[in-house]
């Protein structure tokens, strides 16, 4: 068997259950997912922007045992996907069934455990009675991720829109997931994301420690989809702009006059600050189209 996971914090290994484990890992929500590379073109792209995003050696970050590990499946007589209903599992998920709707299965069998529990929260004897759970993936399934993938590595986002409106039934957790993708757009007015107009109201309100600031956001949250190294790039991309929205003092984080414009929709942070920033497939940077969230209708404009 090979299992294939959401990251380290699943504790697989400790189930006693027989097969090669491979941890996903990595934040597709955020940075350059390019239409049209193959998985290893891919891997090399999203190595370069981890390692930048988050400040780390290039050395620390590959993806090449991973990648290896898929490439053998035929190795094994069946392949179960473990994943979660949050933006983080769902985007992994369609892009791992994208990859294996393109392959010649053979004998190997392709198996889902798709729940609405965190996982890496989860005992091994709570995770072995969701291995007998799992369902031999559907043509559906497959159909939708591929779609659903597609549209997500497209250089516009407008598809994404249109499979949250035609219905993404046989993946039940994947529109709840598309939609909290696309409310990471800049909004309308003020051009904030969600996740930011989140971090704004906290400090406003008073929350200002990193220790606070992030389980309150997580609260926030329908499903918790964000890590704390990917928080405090957020944090670090309010403050550290020509026209910042943070100030960082002693006690921790507190918006500035213009932050506070900003969340009261007075003012415009894309405006003001530019942006240069990967959405999927979507580039949002100086002479790409200015593509926007529309809280009210639940839809994206250019």
């Amino acid at each position: 068997m090979l299992h294939i996971t959401n990251g380290e914090s699943v504790s697989l290994p400790q189930t006693g259950l027989p097969g090669e484990i491979v941890y996903w890992a990595d934040t597709l929500h955020d940075g350059p997912v390019p239409r049209g590379l193959a998985l290893q073109e891919l891997s090399r792209v999203r190595e370069r922007f981890i390692a930048e995003f988050f400040g780390l050696p290039a050395s620390d970050v590959s993806f090449t045992k991973r990648d290896d590990a898929i490439a053998r499946f035929h190795d094994h007589e069946e392949v179960i996907l473990w994943f979660e209903h949050d933006l983080y599992d769902q985007l992994q998920l369609i892009q791992v069934l994208d990859w294996f709707s393109h392959q010649e299965r053979g004998r190997t069998r392709l198996s889902l455990i798709s729940v609405d529990r965190y996982l890496g929260s989860l005992e091994p004897q709570q995770l072995t009675p969701l291995f007998e759970t799992r369902h031999e993936v559907s043509a559906d399934e497959l159909k939708t991720a591929l779609a659903a993938w597609e549209a997500f590595c497209s250089p516009e986002p407008t598809g994404l829109a249109a499979l949250i409106d035609s219905g993404t039934s046989a993946l039940p957790f994947l529109r709840g997931a598309l939609v909290r993708h696309l409310q990471q757009f800049p909004a309308l007015h003020g051009g904030l994301s969600r996740a930011e107009r989140q971090i704004l109201h906290l400090t406003g309100s008073g929350v200002s420690q990193f220790h606070e600031l992030f389980p309150a956001v997580q609260k926030m949250e329908e499903s918790i989809w964000m890590g704390d190294s990917t928080f405090r790039q957020y944090l670090r991309g309010l403050s550290g702009v020509k026209h910042p929205l943070l100030n960082s003092i002693d006690t921790g984080f507190e918006p500035t006059a213009f932050g506070r414009q900003v969340y009261e929709g007075r003012e415009d942070h894309i405006r003001a600050n530019g942006i240069n920033r990967w959405l999927g497939g979507v580039h949002l940077c100086e002479g790409a189209p200015e593509w926007r969230w529309d809280e009210a209708a639940q839809t994206i404009r250019p």
